[in-house]
C-alpha cells in the first residue's frame, strides 16, 4: 500500500487547518449559541472578551490529530481508487478513473475519516465552545484546561460513549459529500487540463477551492446537527438522539437552523481546500 498519500494528506491537512481554524471557531459558536446577532457581531464579540487568541482556541490538539485524520482521507481515497482500477497516482491523468469510482474511493475515505475523526472533533468543539478569556486575573477559570483535561473530563462524566457524541451525524456529514468533494476536485481539474497532462497549479487551486464549497454547502446541516449533539450532555442531556435533535432545532428555530455557518463554511472552504489541494499534489509530484 502506498504510503505518500498518507503523509502529504498529513501535511496538507495541517496547512489547510491553520488557514481555515479561526473561521471554524466562528461557525461553530454560531452553530451552537444564541448569543450571536450574526458573523460580524461573533467576531467582534470574540476579539473584545477573548483577543485574537479567541479564534485560535482548540487548535493545537487538531494540528496533531485532525491533520492526522485529514491522511486518512487522502490515504484511503487514493489506495480505494487503486484497488478499484489498479491505477496509481502518477498514472491516473493517463488513465482517468470513472466518476463512479472517484466517488465510491471518496465516499469510502470519508467514512473512514468519520469514524476516525469523531473523539478528537468533539474536543475540539467543547474547547471552541469556551469563551473565557485566557491569562487574565480575576477571570472565571475555563470548565476545560486543554484537550487532554478535556478528554479525561468526558470520559468521566459521561463515560466513553461521550466521546463519540454525534459521530452518526458526523459520518452522514462526511461519506456522501466526500465523495461529491472528489468529482468536483477531479472534474474540474479534468475540464481546464489538456488531456494526459497534470493540472496546473492555478487550476488545481480553483479546482480544490470550488470542490470545498460544493461539499460544505451539501454538509452544513449535518453539521449544525453534529455540533449540537457534541455540545449536548455538558449540562444535562437535552436531546435524545440525533433525530430528536433534527426536531427540536426545526421546532425551536425553522427551517433555517440548518443552514447556520453556510455563509462561513464557503467563504473558508476555496482558501482551505485550495491551500490542502495544492500542498497535498506538490508533494506527491516531488516523491515521484
Amino acid at each position: 500500500m502506498p504510503v505518500e498519500e498518507f503523509v502529504a494528506g498529513w501535511i496538507s491537512g495541517a496547512v489547510g487547518l491553520v488557514l481555515g481554524h479561526p473561521f471554524d471557531t466562528i461557525k461553530v459558536r454560531l452553530q451552537t449559541q444564541n448569543t450571536y446577532q450574526g458573523i460580524v457581531d461573533c467576531i467582534l464579540k470574540t476579539y473584545r472578551h477573548e483577543s485574537v487568541l479567541g479564534f485560535f482556541k482548540g487548535m493545537s490538539f487538531p494540528i496533531a490529530s485532525v491533520a492526522l485524520v485529514n491522511s486518512v482521507l487522502f490515504g484511503v481515497y487514493s489506495n480505494t481508487l487503486l484497488a478499484l482500477t489498479a491505477t496509481s497516482h502518477q498514472e491516473r491523468r493517463a488513465q482517468p478513473p470513472s466518476y463512479t469510482n472517484i466517488f465510491i474511493a471518496g465516499c469510502t475515505g470519508g467514512l473512514l475519516q468519520a469514524y476516525s475523526l469523531a473523539p478528537f472533533d468533539l474536543i475540539k468543539v467543547r474547547l471552541q465552545n469556551q469563551t473565557e478569556p485566557r491569562m487574565q486575573i480575576g477571570s472565571s477559570e475555563p470548565r476545560y484546561r486543554g484537550p487532554v483535561h478535556c478528554a479525561a473530563s468526558i470520559l468521566r462524566e459521561e463515560g466513553p460513549q461521550g466521546l463519540f457524541r454525534g459521530s452518526w451525524a458526523l459520518v452522514l456529514r462526511d461519506t456522501p459529500t466526500l465523495g461529491m468533494y472528489f468529482v468536483t476536485y477531479e472534474g474540474l481539474c479534468r475540464k481546464y487540463t489538456p488531456e494526459g497532462q497534470n493540472p496546473s497549479s492555478a487550476t488545481v487551486l480553483v479546482a480544490g477551492g470550488f470542490a470545498g464549497i460544493a461539499s460544505w454547502i451539501t454538509a452544513t446541516p449535518f453539521d449544525v446537527i453534529k455540533s449540537r449533539m457534541q455540545m449536548d450532555g455538558l449540562k444535562g442531556r437535552k436531546y435524545q438522539g440525533m433525530l430528536d435533535c433534527m426536531a427540536s432545532s426545526f421546532q425551536q428555530e425553522g427551517i433555517r437552523v440548518f443552514f447556520k455557518g453556510m455563509t462561513l463554511n464557503s467563504a473558508r472552504a476555496f482558501p482551505v481546500n485550495a491551500a490542502t489541494f495544492l500542498s497535498y499534489e506538490y508533494l506527491l509530484s516531488l516523491w515521484r
